[in-house]
């Protein structure tokens, strides 16, 4: 295949940035939705600032989005206009072409698929896209010699992937873990503050736009899991994989269970969790009870954080806002620099042909330590019933809560356990649920240490 010659091939000297001596890295924009207008306005607003830092301009020379008419807060009449995003991909005209259209199928992955066979760079803020198709997409960006970069992908502006990729490269990563869901912790945290129901703090989370309308991606834990896939294959050299994750959201969570985890000395969090065992990984996105005095159980409302710990740097902690115009425009504009003076790394931390898969730890191994809701009828007896169950799964209780229930002749029951494995919990909650007495579906959180 003939390859346009790219951007990257021939940085400019910084000096002849705002010169006019040196021709414009050229993009195309498809998405004009909150971000793709994000990057319009900071490429206005930024423009001197933008081009001296990437040794050269960079000019918008085209946009394609669903609906050309739609009322936006960015005039787009002054860009030339593609119907169709493929057309974007034009070695003729453009360098780089800019996807915000969101989606792991579909448009999105037919527009990354044909700019990067035409050895064109690509720039996106699609974590689904990356999660499922990241490791195609960065083997065609390598052999068409082409970038491929996601930054804005994960955590939006705080810079977690050139972290991974740059600044920790001399380490090796044992494990990372974080907060990778506004949404989720928004309403976790109001529900902290506040005492409000689950509902209640959803609702307020969508009127102040952090949540959409159906917020499932965000509640139900899919949106961490597509950014610890990424982040895992970053930290630990594979292929992204949505098949080796763990899965499970906040939705269960009400606020009896914010009120015990309090008087027990933790904050209930959503965390995305990626850690080496030997030749194996364990990946895994839930929510979980963390000590009241570390950092991630601190950080707050609608931001993002991330703690990375190498053998060499030891703990690495990144926090900022993971969403929004402009945070997530930041990033996307911050890969475009890196492209325009010509930096070249791999897609991921290692080549795409280097990348390999590790052995998934099975869930019923994991060990820790477990926190458990139950609603039971109050009544003589029944508490025998729960110890049996816990002596017969071979689980041992830390701490026992015993306290007046919200419906008349029942009570909750909460226990936290001593180290155990998830296999002898699920036993257990096997055995509760097989109590008449037990009046719901009993509730497992995992203590998380940090």
């Amino acid at each position: 295949m003939t390859r346009t010659a790219s951007p990257i091939d021939a940085p400019a000297a910084a000096g002849d940035a705002t010169s006019g001596k040196v021709k414009p890295l050229r993009i195309g924009i498809a998405g004009l939705g909150t971000v793709g207008c994000g990057v319009l306005e900071l490429l206005d607003g930024n423009a001197d600032l933008v081009a001296a830092r990437a040794a050269r301009p960079i000019a918008v020379a085209a946009v394609s989005a669903r609906d050309r008419h739609r009322q936006r807060r960015v005039d787009v009449g002054a860009f030339p206009w593609r119907d169709n995003p493929l057309d974007l991909a034009d070695p003729g005209a453009v360098h780089v072409v800019v996807e915000l259209i969101g989606g792991a199928d579909g448009p999105a992955l037919a527009l990354a698929r044909a700019t990067l066979a035409r050895g064109l760079c690509f720039v996106t803020a699609n974590k689904a896209l990356i999660a499922h198709h990241g490791a195609e997409l960065a083997l065609l960006a390598e052999r068409g010699g082409a970038a491929l970069r996601f930054e804005a992908a994960v955590a939006g502006g705080i810079p977690i992937v050139k972290t991974l990729k740059e600044g920790l490269a001399a380490n090796r990563i044992d494990r990372l873990h974080g907060i990778l869901n506004g949404t989720a912790n928004f309403i976790l945290t109001r529900m902290e503050e506040t005492g409000a129901r689950f509902a209640d703090a959803l609702a307020e989370a969508q009127q102040k736009g952090y949540a959409e309308a159906d917020p499932s991606f965000d509640i139900d834990g899919i949106d961490s899991a597509h950014k610890t896939a990424i982040l895992a294959s970053l930290a630990f050299g594979t292929p992204p994989d949505m098949t080796a994750l763990s899965i499970e959201g906040v939705r269960h969570v009400t606020d009896v269970d914010i009120a015990y985890a309090r008087e027990l000395g933790y904050r209930i969090r959503l965390l995305g969790i990626a850690r080496r065992e030997g030749a194996r990984l364990d990946q895994r996105v839930h929510a979980c009870l963390v000590e009241e005095g570390e950092a991630l159980a601190k950080v707050r409302g609608a931001a993002n954080a991330i703690e990375v710990h190498g053998n060499f740097a030891g703990p690495t902690m990144i926090e900022g806002l993971g969403a929004g115009a402009g945070p997530t425009a930041s990033a996307v504009v911050a890969d475009l620099i890196e492209i325009a003076r010509g930096n070249r790394t791999s897609t991921f931390s290692l080549p795409a042909g280097a990348l390999r898969p590790l052995e998934a730890v099975p869930a019923a191994e994991r060990r820790g330590r477990f926190y458990v809701r139950l609603r039971v009828v109050d009544r003589i007896g029944v508490m025998a019933d729960i110890a049996a169950g816990l002596r017969d799964g071979g689980v041992s209780v830390e701490r026992l809560i015993q306290r007046g229930g919200a419906e008349p002749d029942s009570v909750h029951l909460i226990l936290t356990t001593h180290e155990t494995s998830e296999g002898a919990m699920d036993n257990v909650l096997a055995r509760f649920r097989a109590i008449d007495a037990v009046l719901d579906e009993p509730l497992m959180l995992r203590i998380e240490p940090i």
